[in-house]
C-alpha cells in the first residue's frame, strides 16, 4: 500500500499561508485607534472637561501703585496647589460628606489618573514611532523635523509623568484624610 500526496494541499496550505500574512498586520492595527485619534480625542475631552478651580490672573487682583509699595510685579496665575487652600474651605462639613460624595471624590481622582497614565502610554508610542523613524531617515532635513517632534513629545511625557505622580499623591492624601475621618475603607473602592 503506498500513500500519495495530493499537490493540492501544499498549495492551500502556502495560500492560507500567505493570506495570513497581510490580514494579520491589518487586524492589529484595526485593533489598536491610531495615535492622532487617541490625541484628537484627549483634546476633546479636555475643551469640554471643567476647570478644576478658578485661575487667578493679574486681572484679578487689586492693582497698586508704586506709591502704595507695590513695586513688585504680580504673578501671571496661582499655582493649582495654593488654588486648593480656598476651596477646601468651601467642602461640606463632616457631618454632609457621606458615602456618596467620598466615592465621587476618589473615582475622580482615580479616572484622572487612569486618563493620564493613557495618555502618557500613548505618548511612549509616539516616541518610540519618532525615534525609529528618526534613526531610519537619510535626509537630514527630515531628521531635524523629527528630532524636534520627538524633543516635543519627551518634554510633554515629563509633563504627563508629573501630573501622574501628582495625580497618585492626591489620591493617598483623600485616603489619608478619610482614615483620619473615620471613613469605612469601603467607601473608597
Amino acid at each position: 500500500m503506498t500513500l500519495s500526496v495530493s499537490p493540492v494541499r501544499p498549495r492551500a496550505f502556502l495560500a492560507a499561508f500567505v493570506l495570513g500574512a497581510f490580514l494579520a498586520p491589518a487586524a492589529a492595527t484595526a485593533q489598536n485607534p491610531p495615535l492622532g485619534e487617541v490625541a484628537r480625542k484627549e483634546q476633546e475631552r479636555r475643551k469640554t472637561a471643567k476647570p478644576s478651580g478658578k485661575i487667578l490672573t493679574n486681572k484679578d487682583l487689586p492693582q497698586t501703585t508704586p506709591a502704595q509699595g507695590g513695586a513688585t510685579p504680580l504673578p501671571e496665575a496661582v499655582p493649582p496647589a495654593q488654588q486648593e487652600q480656598p476651596q477646601k474651605a468651601a467642602e461640606p462639613a463632616k457631618s454632609d460628606k457621606d458615602e456618596a460624595w467620598w466615592r465621587a471624590r476618589i473615582g475622580g481622582a482615580r479616572e484622572t489618573l487612569r486618563r493620564d497614565q493613557m495618555f502618557a502610554e500613548a505618548l511612549q508610542s509616539r516616541i518610540n514611532a519618532l525615534t525609529a523613524d528618526f534613526v531610519n531617515r537619510d535626509d537630514p532635513a527630515q531628521r531635524a523635523r523629527i528630532g524636534e517632534d520627538r524633543q516635543k513629545s519627551l518634554a510633554e511625557m515629563e509633563r504627563v509623568k508629573a501630573d501622574i505622580a501628582q495625580h497618585t499623591k492626591d489620591i493617598e492624601d483623600i485616603e489619608e484624610e478619610a482614615r483620619k475621618a473615620g471613613v469605612p475603607p469601603g467607601w473608597l473602592r
